[in-house]
C-alpha cells in the first residue's frame, strides 16, 4: 500500500500524552516519581534574581568615589526599604544637607569606590511551575522539572494566542457551522473553556474577557479582530506569552470556517469535563501547535494510543492548507509515486483527495496536513 509522510494535526479521542515541565534555571522539585498531580499543583519552583538598580551616590553627593564611603549609612549586604536614607552629609549649615534615598526595597549588593555607585538588587521572585495537566509524574529532571503523563482526548488547533490555562468545557453553540455570538456567552461561563462554531468576532471576544472566560475555541477568526485583540500584527515568532485576558484557539483557519465536525463532536462529548489548554504556536522550525487536553478515558475506549506519528495512507483524512481549497477536508484516495507537473511548472509529488461531494482533487503533498484521529 502507498504511503506518504505528511505533517498533521491530532484530533484523538484517547491518547497517552506526556508533558515535559521544565524550569528556566535550576530550582527545587516539589514532587517525586509516581506522584499523582492536578493541573494547578506546583511541581517545581525556583527563585528568579531580582532587578538591579544603580544609584550614583558620589555624583548626587558631589564628592569623589573614594570620599563617598564616608557618607554611606549602609554597608554591603544590608537590606534597605524604598525611601530609606542610604547616604547623607552633615554640613555646618543644614540648608546644604544632601541625602540619597533608596529608590526600591532591596539588598545592597555592591559598593564601588571606583565608580561611586551602589548596586541594589530587588528581592528574588518565586517562579512556581504547575503540572499543567492532571496526571502522574513519570520522569524527573533533577533541579529542573518533571514529565507528567496522562490519558485522554488530545486536540490540536491551527493557531492560538494566550498562555496555559484550564477549566470545564462548555459548548455554547448547537453546530460547528454556527457563529459564536456575544449573546451566547453567559455569566456561568466564567472560568470555563467555551467552544463555538465557525467564528468569534470582536464583540464576542470582548464579552468573553469581561465575563472572565478562560479560553475560546472556534473554527476561525478574522485577522482584523486578532490584530485589534493583540494591538499589533502578529509575526512568525512563537505565541503563547500574550497577556490578553484569555486564551484563544483557532481550529481551522482565518475567516468564517466551520469547525471540523469530528473536532466539534469530540469536544461536545467531553462537555462539563475539566481540560487543560495552551495557545502556544510556532509554525517555523520546531513546529508547536495550540492544544486542548481532556484527561480521562472515554467509556467506549479500552486502550489509549501512544503518540506515534505515522505515514499518511489511502483512506486518511487530510485538510487542504492552500488556496483555492483552503480549509476543506477530504479523504486520500490515491498516492501516485511519480512526480506530477502542476500549474506553477514545478514537478512535485501529489495526492488525490476525494471531497465529501465525490469530487477528486490533485493536491501537492506539501499543501495538506494529516488529520490524525
Amino acid at each position: 500500500m502507498a504511503h506518504a509522510y505528511t505533517p498533521g494535526l491530532k484530533v484523538i479521542p484517547c491518547m497517552v500524552v506526556r508533558k515535559k515541565r521544565l524550569l528556566p534555571i535550576p530550582g527545587r522539585l516539589k514532587v517525586k516519581i509516581g506522584d499523582t498531580v492536578k493541573a494547578n499543583d506546583i511541581v517545581a519552583e525556583t527563585e528568579l534574581p531580582g532587578k538591579v538598580h544603580s544609584v550614583n551616590v558620589a555624583n548626587r553627593m558631589g564628592v569623589s568615589a573614594k570620599e563617598m564611603v564616608e557618607f554611606l549609612k549602609v554597608k554591603q549586604g544590608d537590606t534597605v526599604k524604598a525611601g530609606q536614607v542610604i547616604a547623607e552629609n552633615k554640613p555646618f549649615i543644614s540648608w546644604f544637607k544632601t541625602t540619597v534615598e533608596s529608590p526600591v526595597t532591596a539588598t545592597v549588593e555592591t559598593i564601588s569606590e571606583v565608580t561611586g555607585q551602589l548596586l541594589l538588587r530587588e528581592p528574588p521572585k518565586i517562579l512556581a511551575l504547575q503540572a499543567y495537566v492532571d496526571g502522574k509524574v513519570v520522569e524527573i529532571y533533577e533541579k529542573f522539572g518533571v514529565t507528567v503523563e496522562t490519558e485522554g482526548a488530545f486536540i490540536q488547533g491551527i493557531f492560538g494566542v494566550g498562555g496555559e490555562t484550564n477549566g470545564e468545557i462548555a459548548v455554547a453553540v448547537s453546530s460547528p457551522d454556527e457563529e459564536l455570538l456575544a449573546e451566547d456567552l453567559l455569566d456561568s461561563h466564567k472560568g470555563k473553556i467555551v467552544v463555538g462554531g465557525n467564528h468569534a468576532g470582536w464583540d464576542t471576544i470582548q464579552k468573553a474577557k469581561a465575563i472572565g472566560v478562560s479560553a475560546l475555541v472556534v473554527g476561525g477568526i478574522h485577522d482584523k479582530d486578532l490584530r485589534q485583540m493583540l494591538g499589533y500584527d502578529i509575526g512568525v515568532a512563537i505565541t503563547g506569552h500574550e497577556q490578553i485576558g484569555l486564551t484563544l484557539i483557532i481550529t481551522e483557519g482565518f475567516g468564517l470556517i466551520p469547525m471540523a465536525d469530528y473536532t466539534f463532536k469530540l469536544l461536545k462529548a467531553r462537555e462539563g469535563q475539566k481540560a487543560s489548554i495552551s495557545g502556544a504556536t510556532q509554525i517555523r522550525a520546531g513546529v508547536m501547535r495550540p492544544e486542548i487536553i481532556v484527561p480521562g478515558i472515554p467509556e467506549n475506549v479500552s486502550i489509549c494510543r501512544e503518540d506515534m506519528r505515522g505515514a499518511t495512507k489511502i483512506g486518511d483524512l487530510v485538510r487542504i492548507i492552500r488556496e483555492p481549497h483552503f480549509g476543506q477536508i477530504g479523504k486520500v484516495s490515491s498516492l501516485p509515486s511519480e512526480l506530477i507537473k502542476i500549474p506553477s511548472e514545478s514537478h512535485v509529488r501529489v495526492m488525490e483527495v476525494e471531497m465529501p461531494g465525490g469530487e477528486k482533487l490533485i493536491i501537492p503533498r506539501s499543501n495538506v496536513e494529516l488529520l490524525e484521529r
